[in-house]
Parts: C-alpha cells; sequence; structure tokens
C-alpha cells in the first residue's frame, strides 16, 4: 500500500492552513520586566509588579516553589496530580535593592525557626535561589517576553550537569550533546532540544531530536548541590545549555516549580507533584515478546507454543497493527482470529497474556460506526472554519478524537469494553504524538487544528504534547472502570509530564546498531529522572537484523530494564530468543530465568516507585550524588540501590572498564568483591555482563516451582544495613506485607533480623539463607543452632539469625 499521494496532499494542504491561518502579534513583548514598583506578601509566598509584568511566588513545602510570571495564557494542570498542600510559614524582607522571600524549615509539624529555602528577588526580575546552608543553586537572569510566548535563562556553572527533557537521544548530561550538520557530521555547537512530541518514523539513532516524550523538566548538578525545574508549560518551545541554560517558549505563560536537594530527593518532589506510577501487575514485569508480522491466531499460539516446549518463561505478547481489520482503532480482524475469547483464554492458561495495539486515527469513512459516533458526538479535530481535519495514518484518511474532551475521554473509553470481555489484557498506544503521514515538515496536526481544551479552548500548538497523555488518561480510566480488580496495563509511545500515572513507555523505532544499544542507557536513565520509571527498548533494535553478538548484548542490557521486550518491523527477520542458536540461546534463557528469579526485587522497585517516585532504573549518580566523577557515567546505570550493571556495547569486547560508587561491591556471578570509589577492569565474556550487588543487601530471589524464597546476604563491611521486600497477590487491590531485613557485621557475627509488616500471608513455606563473601563457622536461627551447607542454610521463618566468621 502506497500512503505517498495521500501524504503528498496532506502536506500541501498542512503547509497552506499555517499560512493562511497565523496568530497576530502579541503587544505585551518585552525584553525585560521593567522596574520593580511594589511587593505584597501573601499567604504562601509573595507578589512582585513589575512595570512590564507580574511575578507570584508560591511555597509549596519548605523546599519546593511554584513561580509564575504573567502575562501569558495559564495551563491547564493536565501534569498536576496534587493541588493541596499544607499551610507553611514563609518570611519576606527588603535587603538593600532586593527582596528575599523565604521558607520556614519544620520538623515534625513544628516550626525550627530555619530558612530552607530562599529567593533573592532583584528589582531587575532576576531571581536567586539558595539552600539552608547559603549555598547558591540557580541564579536566573530577567525573563523576556516575545510575542505569545517567555524565554527565560540561567546562568550554568563550568562543572554544572543537566539531565532530563523527557526522552532524548543524546548523552545522559545533556550539556554534551552537540549539533549535528545535514551530513550527520558533529559540531562544538551546543545543541538545540525541541519540546514537540514527534514520531521519528522507521528508524533512528544517537542524536536524533525531538522524540516521542518532550517533557519542560531538567535537574542540575554541580559543587553546591542539585535542584530541579518544571516547566508547567506545554507549548511547543526550545531548550538550550551553554554557560546559560535557555528555555523558550513559543506560547503560555512561564509558570515553573523549582526544588533543591539530593536526586531521590528531587524526584519525590517531583512525583508529589505530577503524580506517581501505581503499582502494574506483576506479570509486566517479566518478558514481552513482539513482532510487526504476527497476522493470525495460529501464528502467534505457535510462537507461544514455541516458548513453552523450549522452557522459556513469556509473559505476554504483543499484536502489531496487521492483527487489524484494515488497519482500524479498536478491531481485531474475525477471520485471522476466529475464536479471540477461547484463544485469549487458552493463552492465560500458560501465563501469557494478549497485548493489542491501538492508534488514534479513526477511518475517515460513513461505512464506520467509530467515525459515524464520533461524528454526532462532534468528538474529532476541527479546523477554525469547522471543517474536519482529515491526515493519512494506517487506515488511510483518518480524523482524530480531540483528547482534551471529558466527554471525548469517556467515549473512547468506552470502546475498550468489548475487547477486555474477549481476554485483551493491555493496550499498547502508538502513533499517539499525534502522528499523520508527511513527505516534508512537520508528522503531525497542522497547528491551527481547534482543540477543547476542558472547555478554554486552543489549538494544536499547545495541545500537540498532551494528546498522548490525554489518551493514555482516557484508556487508564476505562480499564480501571470496567475490570475495577485488575490493574491497568498500558503502553503509550507519546506523552508528556504525568504519563507515569497512566502508562509505561518503550523507545520506538531506534535502529539496530552498537550506538543504538548505547544510546539506549541515556535515554531510559533520562527517562526516570523525567519522572517515567517504566520504559525500555525494542531489543536488538526496531528496524534492521542485528548480529548474534548485538542481539545478545542488547538482551543482556534488557533484562535488567523494567520493560523487557523484543519486537521488530514487518521487513526484518522476526526475533525471539533462540533465533541465533547456541550458545546464544542457552545464554538468553539462563537470563530470562534470572529476571524471574529477581522479580520479587523488581516488584519491590515498583512498590518503591509507587511512594516515592524513584524510578528502578537510576543513574550511577544516585549512590552518591556528592562524587563528580560518577555525573556523567551514562554507560552503567543501578537497577535499585542493590544492582550496579554495566552493558557491554562493542563488538568483541571481553571486558569493560567501570566506574564505582563507593564502597565494596560483590559479582553476582561469583562473588568476587571490588572497591570503590575509581574505575577498575572487570571481565565481560560473551556469556556475562559485569553485574555487581552492593555490600550490605539482601536480595531476594525466588523458585517459583519449588515455592522458596531465597535471600542473597552481601554483607556490609561493617555496621549496618537494610534491605526490604514488597508481596501481594501480584494484581489488585488486596493485602499486601512488607518484611524488611535488618543486616549486622561485626567483627567476628553477622546478624539478620526480619520485621513483618502487612496482612497478606508469607507466600514461600521453603526459605533459603545464601552468605556472600565471607566464610561462616556456625549458624544460630532464633537461638537454635542449626547446620550450615556450606554458605547457605534453609530455614522457616524466622525472626534472627546470627552467623559467626570464620
Amino acid at each position: 500500500m502506497s500512503f505517498a499521494p495521500k501524504a503528498l496532499l496532506y502536506s500541501i494542504k498542512r503547509d497552506r492552513v499555517e499560512r493562511e491561518i497565523t496568530a497576530p502579534p502579541s503587544s505585551e513583548a518585552f525584553d525585560n520586566p521593567g522596574k520593580l514598583i511594589r511587593t505584597e506578601a501573601s499567604a504562601r509566598g509573595a507578589h512582585f509588579y513589575f512595570e512590564q509584568a507580574e511575578l507570584e511566588i508560591n511555597f509549596l513545602t519548605e523546599d519546593f516553589v511554584q513561580i509564575d510570571w504573567k502575562p501569558g495564557i495559564p495551563p491547564i494542570p493536565y501534569a498536576i496530580a496534587r493541588q493541596d498542600w499544607p499551610q507553611l510559614e514563609t518570611t519576606l524582607e527588603e535587603t538593600g535593592d532586593s527582596w528575599t522571600i523565604a521558607s520556614v524549615g519544620a520538623s515534625d509539624g513544628a516550626s525550627t525557626g530555619a530558612t530552607a529555602l530562599s529567593i533573592k528577588v532583584g528589582v531587575d526580575g532576576s531571581l536567586r535561589f539558595t539552600d539552608a546552608a547559603g549555598q547558591i543553586l540557580r541564579q536566573e537572569l530577567p525573563p523576556q517576553r516575545k510575542d505569545e510566548g517567555w524565554i527565560h535563562r540561567a546562568q550554568l556553572r563550568p562543572e554544572e550537569q543537566i539531565y532530563g527533557l523527557g526522552e532524548r537521544a543524546a548523552p545522559l548530561n545533556l550539556r554534551l550533546a552537540k549539533e549535528t550538520t545535514e551530513k550527520g557530521e558533529v559540531t562544538d555547537q551546543a545543541k538545540t532540544f525541541r519540546m514537540w512530541n514527534y514520531d521519528a518514523a522507521g528508524m533512528y539513532g544517537p542524536g536524533a531530536d525531538p522524540m516521542y516524550i518532550c517533557i519542560p523538566i531538567y535537574l542540575g548538578l554541580h559543587q553546591q548541590g542539585g535542584y530541579l525545574v518544571f516547566y508547567e508549560n506545554t507549548f511547543e518551545a526550545y531548550f538550550k545549555f551553554e554557560d546559560v541554560a535557555t528555555a523558550d517558549f513559543l506560547g503560555g505563560s512561564l509558570r515553573y516549580y523549582f526544588t533543591a536537594g539530593s536526586p531521590p530527593q528531587l524526584i519525590e518532589r517531583y512525583t508529589e507533584l505530577t503524580g506517581r506510577s501505581p503499582l502494574p501487575p506483576r506479570w509486566a514485569l517479566g518478558y514481552h515478546q513482539s513482532h510487526w508480522g504476527y497476522r493470525t491466531e495460529q501464528a502467534i499460539r505457535e510462537e507461544a507454543q514455541a516458548f513453552q516446549a523450549r522452557q522459556v518463561p513469556l509473559s505476554a505478547i504483543h499484536l502489531d497493527i496487521d492483527c487489524q481489520t484494515g488497519y482500524r482503532a479498536f478491531t481485531i480482524d474475525p477471520e485471522r482470529f476466529p475464536k479471540l475469547a477461547s484463544f485469549t483464554q487458552e493463552l492465560d492458561e500458560q501465563g501469557v497474556k494478549f497485548i493489542a495495539i491501538l492508534n488514534p486515527g479513526v477511518k475517515y469513512s460513513r461505512q464506520s460506526n467509530l467515525f459515524l459516533e464520533g461524528q454526532i458526538l462532534e468528538a474529532f479535530c476541527r479546523f477554525p472554519n469547522g471543517d474536519l481535519v482529515v491526515g493519512p495514518v494506517w487506515p488511510g484518511w483518518c480524523v482524530f478524537p480531540d483528547f482534551t474532551n471529558p466527554k471525548v475521554r469517556k467515549w473512547w473509553g468506552r470502546q475498550y469494553e468489548y475487547l477486555l470481555d474477549v481476554g485483551v489484557t493491555g493496550f499498547w498506544h502508538d502513533m499517539n504524538e499525534p502522528a499523520a503521514f508527511i513527505l516534508w515538515g512537520d508528522r503531525s496536526l497542522p497547528k491551527p487544528t481547534q482543540h477543547f481544551m476542558e472547555g478554554r479552548g486552543g489549538d494544536h500548538r499547545e495541545a500537540h504534547n498532551v494528546y498522548g497523555l490525554m489518551q493514555a488518561k482516557a484508556g487508564y480510566e476505562s480499564l480501571s472502570t470496567y475490570r475495577p480488580q485488575q490493574r491497568p496495563f498500558i503502553v503509550s509511545r507519546a506523552g508528556w509530564a504525568g504519563l507515569q500515572r497512566y502508562a509505561w513507555t518503550w523507545t520506538g523505532d531506534i535502529e539496530c546498531t552498537w550506538a543504538a544499544l548505547r544510546q539506549t542507557v541515556a535515554t531510559v536513565v533520562g527517562l526516570g529522572l523525567s519522572g517515567i520509571p517504566y520504559s525500555g527498548p525494542d531489543i536488538g533494535g526496531f528496524q534492521g537484523n542485528p548480529s548474534a553478538e548485538l542481539y545478545l548484548r542488547w538482551f543482556q542490557m534488557s533484562t535488567f530494564l523494567t520493560f523487557c521486550r523484543t519486537h521488530s518491523s514487518n521487513n526484518v527477520e522476526n526475533r525471539t530468543p533462540w533465533t541465533y542458536g547456541e550458545p546464544y540461546f542457552t545464554i538468553i534463557r539462563q537470563l530470562l530465568l534470572l529476571r524471574y528469579r529477581l522479580l520479587p526485587y523488581f516488584y519491590t522497585l515498583s512498590w518503591e516507585a509507587s511512594q516515592k517516585g524513584h524510578p528502578p532504573v537510576r543513574p550511577v549518580f544516585w549512590a552518591d550524588s556528592t562524587d563528580p566523577a560518577l555525573w556523567g557515567v551514562d554507560d552503567a546505570f543501578l537497577l535499585g540501590e542493590a544492582l550496579l550493571v554495566c552493558p557491554v556495547f562493542e563488538e568483541g569486547a571481553h571486558s569493560r572498564q567501570v566506574v564505582l560508587p563507593q564502597g565494596r561491591w560483590y559479582s553476582l556471578w561469583d562473588g568476587a568483591p571490588v572497591e570503590g570509589p575509581g574505575s577498575v577492569e572487570l571481565a565481560a565474556p560473551l556469556s556475562q555482563l559485569p553485574l555487581l550487588v552492593k555490600a550490605g543487601t539482601v536480595l531476594p530471589m525466588e523458585d517459583q516451582e519449588r515455592q522458596q524464597l531465597t535471600l542473597h546476604l552481601y554483607p556490609p563491611v561493617q555496621g549496618s544495613s537494610e534491605s526490604q521486600l514488597y508481596l501481594d497477590a501480584g494484581d489488585g487491590y488486596a493485602e499486601s506485607r512488607l518484611d524488611r531485613f535488618h543486616l549486622q557485621r561485626d567483627a567476628d557475627t553477622l546478624e539478620l533480623h526480619w520485621q513483618e509488616q502487612g496482612d497478606y500471608a508469607f507466600p514461600y513455606p521453603r526459605i533459603q539463607l545464601h552468605v556472600h563473601g565471607v566464610e561462616l563457622q556456625q549458624a544460630w536461627v532464633d537461638g537454635e543452632q542449626i547446620t550450615l551447607q556450606e554458605a547457605m542454610i534453609e530455614v522457616k521463618k524466622f525472626q534472627h539469625v546470627r552467623f559467626t566468621l570464620g
């Protein structure tokens, strides 16, 4: 099927509409806010009135502040999950030619009288942020107003590193990213990052910009500390990080949020504002298999049976658009899937979930009931003259639901019901930037396209970046309503701040190269630092046929990411764990078995993400953000606090350099200790990637067949440490439990204390303790001496275990 004629017509019409309908120039432009005229204290902060602008500062907590520059279109709070904040005390005082507004620190609800965060507002509109110790964290220049938008700038220190902006095919430290020429040559010029969700259209590699999920949030780390800035502005924008950080918004207001602290504290505050990911169903943390090419029920059955015959664990199979009738939304072809309800039940009995794809474009045809319903509800986006916006996508000419209308979200949500009734478990939202086929220019809807915007009205310039977010909201609320006893599972290609409340994501159509494999670490870690904890790549790359070694190395890395899925295009070979034969299949199978043994650990990290917002996949500097040597590490990552994962990115490599955080680390493979901080060379044979466990960890692993939990104890060098284990039924919203394990090491003893909390019954009748890194002499369980089996003992539930060390 050729879409070129439609893409040509659409590109011409889009350009014509955007030329004909242009916004009138604004009369509010200025190079600076002018002089400060007066200042007024408020309940949470203060108002500052300048000659040409107004500044409002409100403290939400003692270390979290909302800043509003006016005029400008106020944002619709799509990103905001929390509106109510506790009362707190602030101070406002004049200091020479400036004013200082500060929060008053509190402890256990009682005021300490100490300043937690202060902001110095200059008479010219400049802002300086200072922490409780008096360290200057950030200095902002007076903002500029242009047309309908704002330019906001802040000075950067020479050593300062910047992270975030959502999904980026760039180094983890965004200041290292450089512009490239049309020939692909790297220049010395700092990269400009565009805030405009974008379909990478089949294949992208390192340096591509923009990407599918653009979020105007970034973290800064420098010698005086760390901070986070989030701009609540959905309009197209451009960010650049040179000596000055520049945020250039083409519309909207200049509302942003600032907080200071360590990376965990920063993410906690940001996700307190924008929401935290709900606990996913436990099966979702297993392995997912996908391919654009599973056209029939029988093809999927044979794939699932092949996994079962080879004893390879599998949790879900994803169906791409070729399962649909004419690529139409909410369809699965009944001729090629004649017994869908019984087939999904058959898969479910094997422990395999059925995930269906869903694109937002609705076929523009009176033969489509979905189109007719949407027409009656006035659900589709239109031009200012009232004409429908029609663009080419997979079904042909399509119209686009306006998800900024609550009525439309409710209508769209009703469409999921019948697919849920026939056993579809979850949904994969694709093409929802939204994307259209083009021959040149922007791959989305014309910017004059009108949107409801919750009744206030607006156009696509403002709605574009939240389109995928609002589709995910509609889907999530639908699944929650129709299946209230099951946790929703949605994967969305596009989104904005707050997407973590509704969906996972994946890194899209990445190319099949070693460079793309390496890029994936920075991309996934950057998403986590932007509030989105569940992501992963198409293992092996979407486009192209990886070599056996590249696929294996990609699989090794992905085994320790939250979303572990193989997927590929329809014009490449289907990839499965056994595609490349031996020794690759055995190595991959052992990796998957290890992932499933580690599910208690993955699940506990998911629970932590739901409670604190901490991403399971973390930058190495999360272990010690005061160590500058860790700030730029983007070739490794932490999985929680316990595991340091060091993928291999070079063909033929048998070792690699690893930058270690402070402390002792043990190899998961052989228990060998290495000491940090510093750089070490570690073995990386084809069968293994360097995988280290932090000293002081109690690492849980399960054997489902034996119903056994093994607690691997990696003793601290000295002193105490704590690990935890979260357990529940794996789905739904019933009882749960939290088990805390305290390790205490003295000169000649190692003790383990177990504290239980919650109503969910402990599900493992068999418990094994396996101690690493020390020589054991004797063991006592709750005061009773038991027999050691080398470095292991088998026990039932206990409160206290003591080992004497050799």
